[in-house]
């Protein structure tokens, strides 16, 4: 009795080290799979940076909701309550047709602009060995002005109201802080004088750092490619935004403070007049809205 007991113990404690053993090898397959390529989330929190666009790429199924506003310059002081007294607005709706693909539309009070857009995702950054390092975005946008024809008595063509945004994103994650670059060609088919061109090219740089779980700031800059001293009838000036990120739940609410008053490609490039030297800045804010149509859609 007492050899068999002895022999039922010797078989547990050998069972029981097998065990301890395979837990342990599977612990470390584990770790040892972990050690692979993994994707890099939430480089920023909003298809947008501010005005631009942002590599946040929407899940096939989702819909953004965005609303944004501007309103005037805060040099024009205590008349027009230093801007308040005036805005400019901007709906859009914004859909994942794909995990790698979304469109959207959009209207503008900015010269009655009308504008659509796709935008694909070719690749995410990635954090373990062999991973990539970059989040990476083509973007292709169109854009109508609304505007009556100034000479109503002329030959007028559609055609004229068109102007076309291509662009690159190429953005990377450095714990608390995103970076993105952004080469953008913005080609007009209509420009107001002889001496603006009708192509033009600029490289922008964004950025999103995060200060706590739910709050970030981020700003955006855009150097236009132009003659210096500048020919055209107009002064222009680079686009410079900064913001300040509010999540709360679905939401993403954001505070902006910046010197261009369009809020798209077309119009923030190529068309802003005002000047952060000289007090042209615009307080405004964007909201998104966030919600899944598609039941399949995981989170």
């Amino acid at each position: 009795m007492k050899l068999r007991t002895n022999h039922i113990l010797l078989l547990s404690f050998l069972l029981l080290t097998a065990t301890v053993n395979a837990q342990n090898l599977n612990d470390l397959l584990a770790a040892e799979s972990s050690d692979g390529p993994q994707p890099v989330e939430a480089l920023f929190k909003a298809t947008r940076v501010i005005n631009g666009h942002s590599v946040k790429q929407l899940k096939k199924g989702e819909l953004d909701f965005r609303i944004s506003h501007r309103f005037g310059q805060v040099n024009t002081g205590p008349y027009e309550f230093f801007g308040l007294d005036q805005s400019n607005i901007h709906l859009s709706l914004e859909y994942g047709l794909l995990d790698k693909l979304m469109v959207g539309v959009g209207r503008g009070t900015y010269e009655k602009t009308v504008d659509a857009f796709a935008r694909y995702n070719i690749t995410n950054q990635q954090s373990g060995k062999g991973a990539f390092p970059l989040t990476i975005s083509y973007l292709s946008t169109i854009e109508t002005v609304g505007l009556k024809w100034s000479d109503p008595t002329r030959t007028n063509y559609f055609t004229s109201r068109l102007s076309f945004t291509q662009q690159l994103l190429l953005a990377r994650k450095f714990s608390k802080l995103s970076v993105q670059l952004m080469p953008t060609f913005v080609h007009r088919n209509l420009v107001p004088t002889v001496m603006d061109p009708n192509d033009l090219f600029a490289l922008g740089v964004a950025g999103r750092f995060k200060i706590a779980n739910r709050l970030a700031i981020t700003g955006e800059y855009y150097y236009v490619l132009r003659p210096t001293p500048q020919r055209t009838a107009e002064k222009y000036y680079n686009p410079l935004s900064l913001g300040f990120d509010i999540e709360t739940g679905g939401h993403v609410f954001q505070i902006v403070l910046t010197n261009s008053q369009a809020m798209r490609e077309g119009g923030f490039i190529g068309k802003t007049t005002s000047s952060w030297l000289n007090g042209g800045i615009h307080l405004g804010f964007n909201i998104s809205r966030v919600f899944t149509l598609d039941s399949k859609t995981k989170k």
